[in-house]
């Protein structure tokens, strides 16, 4: 449950938003074990959770949150965000932006080696950027890397990266992970072992991995910041959250992330001398996608109707139990770029009705089925992940809502591997209940653009606008958020009144933490963000883990 939420918006934009002060992540009144040392102890070993299994350890060729929430550990990049949600450097010792924001200089620290003891230079970091443009390259997320005009390396452990205008993501760039040279040089990603037995310079390394069960992660000896003080994470794969929460109970697992449900009445008084809950507004936001090249939804007026037949505040009611916000866009209520002037719940089933009258959808009798003018039945699957609960149950939301107006819904759920590649990547279904995070910078231009509405690509519903696309592509080159703040607000217009998706929600984070971890502290960030520096008592620190 680390780092990652979905499908997570993909790897340079798996960076979080900002909370506000409102949002930081609160914790319950939990009760510490007595007896706890005031300095830090190292060992121990922490098990979580995770539901699904990760696709690959090579972050470039991976846009699931599974695979990213391992890799954040094994992995190091120039730039990294601080519990605030500022860049500050991290393999970087420093950097400068020059010429009014066209040129990025990076020095590297010294002293950081490969888990294999190689040093990691500026020869790595150059290899990664000319892998990420390299158009053989299996990747989604190129496109930051092609917006550099020309990369030059001054030494091993100095770069200049220029751009030939401003950029506004130009350092969210340099926060994605270094991949090394003498490892990966001349390999077929697609099939490199290494893929599964990867090589990084972060503060643990893989230890094992077992197919459908669990990964186990030890800390690197090497690291740079400082060798990790828990010695081992376990990451269990448990693709059920009701069954994480069994195993969580039985005293299995130390870290999950609650259902609203667990939250509010499953982890009350009884649950605090043990474990630590923590509430706050995700990064995140859940959506309904359309595939557009299904003749069901390629006109606009049936989505638009599809949004007027979904109650949102129904959801976030009987799905997230409050724990949650409607959403009409896919920012963060109460960040710069959300546009409050677009309403997040427009529950009008009359107007759905006149909609899809227009666009030749109609009932023959009043309990019948929505046909069009050759008979045919308004039919169609909500394809989501297994073991996401709240997702399930808002399909049966919607479901239920949309039959009232004889539109007849299935729900199917994949295991999350099969969901992503087999599905979500080759555009195989009518449509998705999934999620994305939200991230620190707004350019969206990856999911957006018509560009990337290719196989494999982040567009995967398909959505083309001309003028979204120039929008995007000059929002992107703008640094000033005043200049910034009305492109965004049209882009929000725009895809409001297309609904390629129907935004649902952005629900609550409700992370649960055993309490003999020690060293957590909570953050505009979240409370991952120091994940190195929490500790487990000595006392605490139990057995070893038995094979479940």
């Amino acid at each position: 449950m680390r780092r990652a939420t979905l499908l997570v918006f993909f790897f340079t934009l798996l960076l979080l938003t900002a909370c506000g002060p409102a949002d930081s992540p609160r914790s319950s009144s939990a009760k510490s074990p007595s007896a706890v040392p005031t300095a830090p102890q190292y060992g121990g070993r922490l098990v979580e959770a995770t539901i699904g299994e990760p696709s690959n350890l090579i972050p470039p060729l991976a846009s699931d949150a599974s695979s990213h929430e391992v890799a954040d550990l094994l992995y190091v990049s120039l730039l990294k965000y601080d519990k605030n949600i500022n860049l500050v450097p991290w393999a970087a010792e420093s950097y400068e932006v020059l010429d009014g924001g066209r040129l990025l200089r990076f020095h590297l620290r010294h002293g950081i080696r490969w888990t294999d003891g190689v040093p990691l230079t500026a020869r790595d970091v150059e290899f990664t950027y000319r892998l990420m443009i390299d158009p053989n390259t299996p990747t989604a997320y190129a496109e930051d890397f092609l917006a550099v005009k020309s990369f030059k390396r001054i030494d091993d452990y100095t770069f200049e990266a220029r751009y030939d205008k401003p950029f506004a993501r130009a350092l969210v760039t340099w926060a994605s992970s270094i991949l090394p040279e003498h490892i990966l040089k001349g390999q077929d990603l697609l099939a490199t072992p290494y893929a599964r037995h990867p090589v990084g310079a972060g503060p643990y390394m893989l230890k094992e991995w077992t197919a459908g069960d669990r990964l186990v992660l030890t800390a690197n000896p090497d690291y740079f910041e400082g060798r990790p003080y828990i010695d081992e994470v376990v990451m269990r794969i448990i693709p059920d959250q009701s069954t994480q929460f069994l195993e969580l109970k039985s005293g299995n697992l130390d870290e999950m992330g609650l259902s609203p449900q667990q939250y509010l009445y499953q982890t009350g008084d009884a649950w605090a001398a043990n474990y630590r809950k923590f509430k706050y507004v995700s990064a995140g936001y859940t959506f309904l996608a359309y595939n557009l090249k299904s003749p069901l939804f390629s006109d606009v007026r049936v989505r638009q109707a599809i949004n007027y037949a979904i109650d949102k505040d129904e959801i976030v009611r009987g799905v997230l139990l409050g724990l949650g916000l409607p959403t009409g866009v896919p920012y963060k209520p109460g960040t710069w770029p959300y546009d409050a002037s677009i309403p997040a719940n427009e529950f009008d089933p009359a107007l759905a009705r006149k909609l899809l009258a227009r666009a030749g959808w109609t009932r023959k009798t009043k309990d019948g089925p929505l046909t069009d003018a050759s008979g045919r039945s308004f039919a169609f699957t909500i394809l989501t992940n297994q073991g996401n609960s709240q997702r399930i149950k808002a399909a049966i939301i919607i479901q239920s809502r949309l039959k009232d107006l004889g539109i007849k819904v299935e729900i199917r759920t994949v295991e999350w591997a099969a969901f992503i590649k087999d599905f979500v990547d080759k555009g195989r279904f009518d449509a998705l209940l999934l999620g994305w995070t939200i991230t620190q910078d707004p350019d969206i231009y990856d999911v957006w653009h018509s560009s990337k509405a290719k196989p494999g690509g982040l567009n995967f519903v398909g959505y083309k606008n001309p003028e979204l696309d120039e929008l995007l592509e000059r929002g992107r080159r703008l640094l000033d958020q005043k200049a910034r703040k009305p492109i965004y607000d049209r882009i929000q217009e725009i895809l409001h009144r297309d609904q390629p998706y129907c935004f649902l929600y952005v629900p609550m984070a409700l992370p649960v933490v055993h309490a003999r971890v020690q060293g957590i502290e909570p953050a505009p960030a979240g409370i991952d963000y120091n994940f190195i520096r929490w500790w487990i008592p000595k006392a605490n620190q139990g057995p070893e883990l038995t094979e479940q």
